[in-house]
Order: structure tokens, then sequence, then C-alpha cells
């Protein structure tokens, strides 16, 4: 089984930033879809941002766009969640997502169906 790794949550002040990054040590597959979800308190689980981790196609979420980019970081194809500008709503437990073999394409960023594999979760915490 795929076994996600997921590093990088904290607790920041209004405006900060952070980085998420996941991994799957042992299954480096650049054929899937990758995605970050997030979980806050007495809400349902949203999606926040995917990427087809063998090109460039990425979607993301309205409420995150322009602030969070999600990208490739390295061979073993690590994905990475800059987010910037960070607002008290954005206050989550974070989770990384991965699918099994995909085609090439867009990948879905509402869909928890789409993926097969997720993380244990990372906490991010965005005071005022």
């Amino acid at each position: 089984a795929v076994q996600l790794k997921e590093s990088g949550g904290g607790s920041v002040q209004t405006g900060g930033s952070l980085t998420l990054t996941c991994g799957a040590p042992g299954h480096p597959s650049s054929s899937r879809c990758m995605a970050w979800f997030r979980q806050a308190p007495g809400k349902e689980r949203e999606g926040v941002a995917s990427i087809y981790v063998g090109g460039s196609y990425t979607r993301y979420a309205d409420s995150v766009e322009s602030r969070f980019t999600i990208s490739r970081v390295d061979a073993n194809n690590t994905v990475s969640l800059q987010m910037n500008n960070l607002k008290p709503e954005d206050t989550a437990m974070y989770y990384c997502a991965a699918s099994a073999y995909r085609a090439p394409g867009f990948c879905s960023v509402v869909s928890e169906t789409t993926y097969d594999y997720w993380g244990q979760g990372t906490q991010v915490t965005v005071s005022s």
C-alpha cells in the first residue's frame, strides 16, 4: 500500500506563510494525481489544490487561488503546497491525498473519490 508522508504544518499569524510537503516513499510515481484537502473543526473536508504530478495541470479552490501554490519539488515526486498570506479561515487539518495511476490531465479538487491514498494530516493554525 502507498503510505503518504506529510510535513510542514504549524502556527503562524495572519499574513504569514507555511509550506506543506507530501511524499510517497517507495512509490515515486509521476502518473498520478495528488491533492491537498483540509478540514476545519465542525466543517466538512474540502479540496484546496490538486496537481497531476507528471505534468503542469493544477487546480485550486476559489478561496485559495492566488495565495496557494501546489507543485512538484523533487525527482521523488514530492509535492508541496506553498501557502502565502494566510488567514484565520485557513486554520484546519490539512490532508495529502494521492490517486492510483491516472492518465495525464487535470485532477479533481472537489471529488475525494479521485484519491485512493490519504495521509494522516498536519495541522495549520493561523491566528489573528
